[in-house]
């Protein structure tokens, strides 16, 4: 295979705008050069972009699972579908999920991610794990199984992050008794502390966001926000989010879990620069509508799938997302009109960031990843490239 990658023709999106018709060279699965206009240099393995757009890949760091698998199926092949699947909707990085589960589960999900990692040849790059859970507010569980709720345990946790430094993020409660000693130890062993399924009152989350806890889970959902008690009013997580300007959060823009006036309201107080996008997708993401289920294999419920979103059977709340990246762009286009750029930013750089792997990938830059997505002006994904491989192509439609 030739360690050369030219892509001519394209609208590249860079940090600050767009070059119209441009050329992008890539050497060994870096970026060597970005170009107007065509280049004279011969390579064998050439894309004419048509005109298209060529983004930075789409970094998902909240994903569960997708295609028909759960990262907490404790497979390796599990772990490589997952990845595959999201690729054909533009996505080059991930953060695998986990779910609330009891230790042993938890290891073997963390197993399976250590063997993976090293096969893991045609999809997503695995970027480090994410554990959502189990420390979280049993008044904010969300679909975290309460069976598996507890306080955070300083032996539990310290002996996960001695045996896999590959986890880089933890979300949890910051109200449990224990977690600003939790978010200590997490932030002195590069680990970042996340604010999620939290009943917190405004000044938990000032406290937290002191002792490392700088980025919210899924925003809004599973969330405190203003509330009464003994006729007085408190304000929750939501507003001491808005109030801390530092303070990064994610959203699930699928449409369904924050409607458009959220999306804009959310964009407006904390700022493009401060959101990334995640899918927080589950296993039924890529499949058509019909049945699925929450969980593991052997410790699940069912759900229905349908009007983009997955719900519990009696359609009485949401039970998960079924969203892909290229949604999540064109929704916050669409529905949030946020600028084209700054809406990618969300799903590329900002995300890079919030992971500690801007450095390597989240721009369009000489010297970072050949992570690339091409694609039409419907963000329709036409080609995945993954460090200069390209890891999906799109039929072309006669």
């Amino acid at each position: 295979m030739s360690p050369f990658l030219k892509i001519t023709n394209a609208r590249i999106v860079m940090p600050k705008g767009i070059i119209t018709n441009g050329t992008l060279i890539a050497e060994n699965g870096r970026i060597k050069a970005i170009e107007y206009g065509p280049v004279d240099f011969a390579c064998d393995n050439e894309i004419d972009a048509e005109g298209n757009i060529l983004s930075p890949g789409f970094i998902d760091i909240h994903v569960h699972g997708g295609g028909g698998y759960d990262f907490m199926d404790n497979t390796v092949d599990a772990y490589l579908k997952i990845a595959e699947m999201h690729a054909r909707f533009g996505t080059t990085a991930m953060a695998p999920t986990s779910l609330s589960t009891g230790l042993p589960d938890l290891v073997n999900t963390l197993a399976c991610y250590e063997k993976a990692i090293t096969q893991n040849h045609n999809g997503a790059d695995f970027i480090g794990f994410h554990i959502e859970g189990p420390y979280v507010s049993m008044e904010q569980k969300g679909a975290q199984n309460p069976l598996y709720i507890r306080d955070p345990n300083p032996t539990e946790y310290t002996s996960i992050i001695e045996r896999f430094p590959f986890v880089k993020r933890w979300s949890a409660a910051p109200e449990l008794p224990g977690a600003m000693e939790f978010g200590r130890y997490l932030k002195a062993n590069h680990v970042l502390p996340a604010i999620a399924h939290t009943d917190a009152v405004f000044e938990d989350v000032i406290e937290a966001f002191n002792n490392g806890f700088t980025h919210v889970t899924h925003f809004y959902s599973c969330m405190s926000t203003v509330f009464r008690k003994d006729a007085m009013r408190y304000a929750g997580s939501v507003e001491a989010t808005y109030f801390l300007d530092d303070m990064t959060v994610e959203i699930i823009a699928d449409g369904v879990h924050l409607p458009p006036a959220l999306l804009k309201l959310v964009c407006k107080l904390k700022g493009y620069d401060n959101i990334s996008l995640i899918t927080d997708a589950m296993r039924a993401a890529g499949l058509p509508p019909g049945e699925s289920y929450l969980g593991t294999i052997e410790d699940n419920f069912k759900v229905i799938v349908e009007d983009d979103v997955a719900k519990l059977p009696d359609r009485s709340a949401f039970a998960g997302s079924v969203a892909t990246c290229d949604k999540l762009v064109k929704n916050m286009v669409q529905l949030a009109d946020v600028p084209f750029v700054e809406a990618i930013k969300m799903m590329t750089i900002n995300a890079a960031k919030i992971m500690g792997v801007d450095g390597q990938k989240g721009s369009l830059e000489v010297g970072k990843d050949a992570d690339l997505v091409l694609m039409t002006d419907d963000f329709k994904v036409l080609q995945t490239v993954v460090r200069g491989k390209t890891v999906y192509k799109a039929e072309k439609e006669n």
